[in-house]
């Protein structure tokens, strides 16, 4: 938002000192331009330039031969409109495009060639300004942002997991909270896209980086077996309360053994897990997830009927523990060749209960 207004300011007064009669179509063309980050930016100040010139070249070359009549200007919308879909063209340089054939093809006194002229460098004024915005104003550091997404919804869900398995959730409650970390995990996703588009020009860099992305992938895959897991606890809940207490104990033992081994790779990836030569720094204490399963066989062998009832929720606590054993696979590769990995930051303290 700031960085949007920042372009539409600098491109009316560039427009403004060096006189172009028509500034508010560099302030518009400004506003479309901006991206979220400096690769599509880039991308997008060529592509809207195109449709910038084919736009004006069209309404310039319609207004020349069959005049500005509306029915003439709305059949030129079309063809505009067409053409950019036929390249496969955003929304917003097709709405630039239009932008450029009603600013060509309005009624004016001044010769056809220079009111195209003067109308075509407002509009290139507004997208190279945008351009420049994005990237010497406020950087996007997509890094950093990913991880305060991940670590935040993460713990969210590791909190209701600790409350769903001592039975203290509500069940509307609960069902909300699912709902919206399902959309936070969209949100993820879409951060992880963009952080992907970020191009290292440093050759010494981009290995880093590389690795980087695939650890950010791997914690949001972690995430996102933590939140089947919360689902399958949800789902399961009226009957976790009809078993008997000796597998409700190793099941809710189990699970904050897991939890643990999550929060602390998350912790170290903060920089805040001393690191320990005779250890490595993500060692967690391994659950016994054999255990769990030959326990829940053990209360239901008189049982026939509901025997086999909560052995899917068994599977998912053994498939979020393989995520968090490859995750840590992938942070100790990380930190043993290269300089570590520490995204500490700033934050509100995080509402955490103890296991």
């Amino acid at each position: 938002m700031l960085k949007t207004g920042i372009a539409v300011t600098v491109a009316l007064y560039i427009a403004n000192l060096i006189g172009l009669p028509s500034a508010t179509y560099a302030g518009i063309a400004a506003a479309f331009a901006i991206q979220p980050n400096i690769y599509r930016s880039f991308q997008t100040m060529f592509e809207q330039i195109y449709a910038n010139i084919f736009g004006v070249s069209i309404a310039a070359v319609i207004v020349f031969t069959l005049g500005n009549d509306p029915i003439i200007i709305g059949f030129t919308t079309i063809i505009v409109i067409g053409f950019c879909m036929y390249l496969r063209m955003n929304e917003n340089t097709i709405a630039l495009a239009l932008i450029a054939v009603l600013a060509v093809m309005e009624t004016t006194e001044m010769m056809l060639v220079n009111f195209a002229g003067l109308r075509f460098l407002s509009l290139t004024l507004g997208i190279v300004t945008a351009f420049f915005v994005n990237l010497l104003f406020f950087p996007p550091k997509y890094e950093l942002r990913l991880f305060k997404q991940i670590d935040q919804m993460t713990a969210d869900i590791l909190l209701w997991l600790r409350i769903s398995t001592r039975h203290l959730s509500d069940d509307p409650a609960l069902k909300g909270e699912i709902d919206r970390l399902d959309l936070e995990i969209a949100h993820i996703d879409n951060t992880y896209s963009l952080y992907n588009e970020e191009r290292i020009y440093r050759r010494k860099a981009r290995v880093p980086k590389m690795r980087k992305m695939v650890i950010f992938r791997q914690m949001i895959v972690t995430s996102k077996k933590s939140l089947e897991t919360l689902r399958a606890f949800y789902q399961f809940d009226d009957k976790i309360d009809s078993i008997p207490k000796e597998f409700q104990k190793v099941l809710v033992d189990e699970l904050d053994k897991i939890i643990y081994g999550h929060e602390r790779l998350l912790l170290s990836t903060m920089g805040k897990i001393k690191k320990n030569q005779t250890k490595p720094v993500e060692d967690i204490t391994t659950p016994n997830l054999p255990h769990l399963v030959d326990t829940l066989f053990r209360v239901y062998e008189k049982d026939e009927k509901d025997r086999h009832i909560l052995l899917p929720l068994a599977s998912r606590l053994m498939d979020y523990h393989k995520e968090i054993l490859y995750l840590q696979k992938l942070l100790y590769s990380y930190q043993k060749f290269h300089d570590g990995f520490n995204l500490n930051f700033k934050k509100k303290k995080r509402r955490r209960i103890a296991p």
